[in-house]
């Protein structure tokens, strides 16, 4: 009844499927279990009514054998030689009744081992899944992040999950359940009479293909769901990262008709499924409850006309099967639902799980300690996103120990330099070399390792300041986060926060001055201490008194190691072994500070324009 394209989707979960197999197996065992002690119930009541029956005026023996369960049949074989005469029938009610009570609690009894085994299942399932998704999202590269909203991924991994789980768990128990008593229940309806279950099961044709009518209305208004609920959460993640944004331009009143607009639709959807679902159920209780009318109609007329061998112990037994059936059969419905959902939802991970990263680690990646050694071969690079060409027949040589600064104005490529070296994106064309070792063949993780970048956009963790120091060196000691801090030029400031160290800097470092969050990242780059250093202008928040304090401190930390500084201010008091002029992705200048000064190009221009800014402030 399902659409063949959602069970493919959920195709993917068969992994875990087979991961926990034990736990689903036992499961099912203990499913069949409880609905077996169920369907006994309805026999033990027919032998009660035929017990009764014996001791009424003109009873006659039916003619058609009954024919009962295994069990049943022992049990009634030792009540009838234990028990016979109508002298003991109140002896026999009592001992039928504690009968169907005690199987009433073996069927809760496995009820409850079944959800301990197929929900735990889920649960876990949920667990692993989860764990997949964010996995999956940290390994995917730097272009994929500016292509995705936030709030989509979190969508994806909160809710479309959730949403799974309600297959692996309750969707897989209740099928396996509704499965299981149908099939006991038809069996024995058959076994008892045939002519009678015929007529019962009528309606049932009618209900399989309403089911898969409204099934389809069900999937399609799912995935329009699950797409408007990512949109409003990106809508609603954004507003909360920029509510500052918002309220410095009093846009309350926009961004809440923009979030009104999308709830909105959200609702109206919504709104329509709730509609779908609330006509579906109760058509299901309306046939349900014409099964138990033509069970009671036409078992009634059989019996007054003593025609078909149908007695009144089958009418009894066919309407507690048929009341029985009652849950089963609307939960198909509710079934299908959860199994729709889960699998509109599952086709939203699946588009992202498949997503294969543009960055990748080689199958034979190259283990190398990096020395310092630099070389970008006639590289040029545009980026994927926007077409955007960052940089043209791009050729630098970098040796040991080498301070390079690259200096140009906003959009020259300078950015994209520290990017192509974290390998965040690869060339589009040319070569990137460590020390002759070609960039691609190295082991990503290796390489991030050896490397300290400090970027321009500082992000800081909601944790406190000294664990977003040691960020990179988990196991720091407070020693060296501190002397990271001190040759950042932001101890003092630290020690001045209410809990030092300790302090909490809230979301994306919230809490903190920008110039504070600039140099705490630069503290988290100095303690992992590595052979290459890159610092994509990250002084632009910090007065010119701290700037010369961080550039002294950096001068020495930096001795013998290779570093790339990033800036569009010129720092003439600190002794680089080349300046770098980048204009639209090629060097337009090269050489040291007096070098260019000389040259009295666009470097001494920008160095000229520099001075007169100093020279006119206060």
């Amino acid at each position: 009844m399902l659409h063949l394209q959602s069970m493919k989707q959920l195709k993917a979960l068969n992994k875990y499927l087979w991961k926990y197999r034990f736990r689903l197996g036992i499961g099912a065992i203990f499913v069949i279990v409880s609905n077996y002690f169920a369907v006994l119930a309805p026999q033990v009541m027919g032998f009660i009514i035929s017990f009764v029956q014996r001791g009424f005026p003109g009873y006659q023996t039916p003619s058609r054998e009954k024919k009962y369960d295994y069990l049943v049949q022992h049990f009634i074989s030792w009540v009838e030689n234990r028990y016979a005469g109508v002298a003991n029938i109140y002896k026999v009610i009592i001992l039928c009744g504690i009968t169907i009570l005690v199987l009433a609690l073996l069927r809760g009894f496995f009820m409850f081992l079944m959800r301990q085994t197929i929900i735990v299942m889920s649960r876990l399932i949920e667990y692993d899944q989860k764990n997949e998704v964010f996995y999956h999202y940290q390994q995917l590269d730097t272009a994929f992040f500016k292509t995705h909203s936030t709030g989509d991924l979190m969508s994806r991994m909160a809710e479309d999950v959730s949403r799974v789980r309600m297959y692996t768990g309750p969707a897989i128990m209740y099928l396996i359940n509704l499965i299981a008593l149908i099939s006991l229940s038809v069996f024995f309806m058959f076994k008892r009479d045939p002519e009678l279950t015929l007529y019962v099961l009528a309606p049932l044709p009618i209900l399989a293909i309403t089911i898969y009518f409204v099934n389809t209305v069900i999937n399609r208004k799912s995935e329009k769901i699950q797409s408007l609920l990512a949109s409003l959460t990106t809508n609603a993640q954004e507003s909360y990262s920029g509510i500052r944004v918002i309220k410095s331009y009093v846009q309350e009143k926009a961004m809440l008709g923009y979030f009104d607009k999308n709830s909105e639709a959200y609702k109206k959807n919504a709104i329509g499924l709730a509609k779908v679902e609330a006509l579906y159920f109760p058509s299901i209780t309306l046939l349900i409850g014409l099964s138990t009318l033509l069970t009671i109609m036409i078992g009634g007329l059989y019996y007054i006309r003593g025609t078909g061998g149908i007695d009144l112990p089958a009418i009894v037994e066919f309407v507690v099967y048929i009341n029985m059936l009652t849950f089963p059969v609307s939960a198909i419905g509710w079934t299908a639902s959860m199994i729709q959902r889960a699998a509109a939802s599952q086709k939203r991970l699946n588009e992202f799980l498949n997503t294969e990263p543009a960055i990748r680690n080689p199958e034979k990646a190259v283990q190398h300690r990096i020395e310092g050694n630099i070389r970008f071969e006639a590289v040029d690079f545009i980026y994927p996103h926007t077409g955007i060409r960052a940089l043209h027949q791009f050729n630098l040589s970098i040796k040991k120990g080498q301070k390079i600064a690259i200096v140009g104005k906003t959009g020259s490529g300078k950015s994209t330099v520290a990017q192509l070296l974290l390998r965040m994106y690869d060339p589009t064309n040319g070569k990137i070399t460590l020390d002759e070792v070609e960039l691609k063949t190295m082991d990503l993780k290796s390489l991030r390792e050896q490397i300290s970048y400090v970027p321009q956009d500082v992000f800081l963790f909601s944790d406190s300041v000294a664990n977003n120091i040691r960020f990179g060196v988990a196991d720091a000691d407070q020693e060296a986060v501190e002397n990271a801090a001190r040759q950042a030029s932001v101890h003092q400031d630290i020690m001045g926060f209410s809990d030092g160290y300790e302090t909490l800097v809230g979301e994306r470092g919230v809490t903190l001055s920008g110039g504070q969050k600039q140099r705490v990242s630069i503290a988290r780059a100095l303690i992992k201490k590595p052979a290459l250093m890159i610092f994509d202008d990250c002084l632009s928040a910090v007065d010119a008194k701290t700037e010369k304090e961080i550039i002294s401190n950096l001068y020495a930390y930096l001795e013998n190691k290779t570093a790339i500084i990033i800036t569009h201010r010129i720092f003439a008091h600190f002794n680089f072994d080349k300046i770098i002029v980048l204009d639209d992705g090629h060097i337009i200048e090269e050489g040291t500070h007096q070098e260019l000064l000389e040259k009295d190009g666009y470097y001494a221009e920008i160095y000229a324009r520099q001075q007169d800014n100093e020279q006119e402030m206060p």
